[in-house]
C-alpha cells in the first residue's frame, strides 16, 4: 500500500479530524463568498437599528439576523468580513514563517557548528519574550495594521517550525541514505532538499497547520487591544471589543464573533491533530483495520 493511500486510509477513521477539516473548508468557503453572501455592507450602520437583537430574539428581524453594534451595523456581515482577515492573515504568516523556519532549521541541523550555535541563540532569545508582550512592543513601534501585524507576528513565529525542523534533521543525517548519498559524491544541497526535506516536510506541516490557530488567536487579541486592525475594517477581535461596554445591554455583539474565533480555532486544532496521526511515520508499518 502506498504511503499517500495509508495517509487517507489513517485520516478518515479520525471522526474529529474530519469535522475540523469541514469546519476549516467552511470557514474558507464563507470568507471568499462573503461578498455575496453577506446581506448587508459591514461598514455602513443605521442608527433607528442599533443594538437591534437577533431575530429569534423579541424585537429582532430576519434583515439582521445576528442583531446589530451601537452603530446599526449588521453583525452577521461583519463577521463574514473578519473571516477573511482572520484566515488571510493567519495563512500568509504560517507560509511565509513555516518556509523560514524550514530552510534555518534545515541548515542549522545540518550544518552545526558555530552556524547551528548563532541561529539556535536567536531561537533561544525569541523564545525567551512572552509572544503576546513581544508582538505587542512591535505593533506599538510598528504602528497598527495588516501589513504590520504580518511583520508583528512573522518576528518570532518562524522559532517554532526551526526548532522542530532542526530536530528532524539531526537524527534524519545519521541515517544510511545520507551516508549513502554523501559516499556518491552529492552535495550538501542535494543531500538537504532532496534526501533530508521530504523526511522532515511532514512534521512542517503539523506544526503549520495547528500555529494557524494561534495567529488568528494573536490577531484577534490585537485587535481587541487596539494594536491590531482599525476600525472600521471588520474584525473579530475588534467586534468583540466594540461590544464589551454592551454586555449586559447586547451580548449578542461580542458573543458571535467569539464564537466564530472558538470554532475556527478548535476546527484548525482537530485538524492538525488528525494530519499529526496520519503522518506519524511510527504508523508507517502499523496494521490498518479492513
Amino acid at each position: 500500500m502506498s504511503s499517500y493511500s495509508r495517509f487517507w486510509r489513517v485520516f478518515r477513521r479520525n471522526k474529529l479530524a474530519i469535522f475540523g477539516g469541514l469546519v476549516v473548508f467552511v470557514f474558507c468557503v464563507l470568507a471568499v463568498l462573503a461578498p455575496w453572501i453577506a446581506p448587508h455592507d459591514p461598514y455602513m450602520g443605521d442608527l433607528l437599528w442599533r443594538l437591534r437583537p437577533p431575530a429569534w430574539v423579541d424585537g429582532g428581524s430576519w434583515d439582521y439576523p445576528l442583531g446589530t453594534d451601537n452603530l446599526g451595523r449588521d453583525i452577521l456581515s461583519r463577521i463574514l468580513y473578519g473571516t477573511r482577515i482572520s484566515i488571510s492573515l493567519g495563512f500568509l504568516v504560517i507560509g511565509i514563517c513555516t518556509a523560514i523556519g524550514v530552510v534555518l532549521g534545515l541548515v542549522s541541523g545540518y550544518v552545526g557548528g558555530a552556524v547551528d550555535a548563532v541561529i539556535q541563540r536567536v531561537v533561544d532569545t525569541l523564545l525567551a519574550f512572552p509572544y503576546l508582550v513581544f508582538a505587542l512592543a512591535l505593533m506599538a513601534a510598528f504602528g497598527p495594521g495588516f501589513v504590520n501585524m504580518v511583520l508583528a507576528l512573522t518576528y518570532k513565529e518562524w522559532v517554532t517550525p526551526c526548532r522542530i525542523v532542526r530536530s528532524e534533521v539531526l537524527s534524519a543525517k545519521e541515517n544510511t541514505y545520507v551516508e549513502a548519498a554523501r559516499a556518491i559524491g552529492a552535495s550538501p544541497t542535494r543531500i538537504l532538499f532532496a534526501h533530508i526535506l521530504p523526511n522532515v516536510v511532514p512534521s512542517a506541516i503539523v506544526v503549520a497547520t495547528l500555529r494557524v490557530g494561534w495567529v488568528v488567536l494573536m490577531e484577534a487579541s490585537l485587535s481587541f487591544l487596539g494594536l491590531g486592525i482599525q476600525p472600521p475594517t471588520p474584525s473579530w477581535g475588534a467586534i468583540i471589543a466594540d461590544g464589551r461596554n454592551y454586555l449586559f445591554r447586547a451580548w449578542w455583539i461580542s458573543t458571535f464573533p467569539g464564537i466564530a474565533i472558538l470554532l475556527l480555532v478548535l476546527g484548525i486544532n482537530l485538524l492538525g491533530e488528525g494530519l499529526r496521526d496520519a503522518l506519524d511515520p511510527r504508523l508507517a508499518n502499523a496494521p490498518l483495520e479492513q
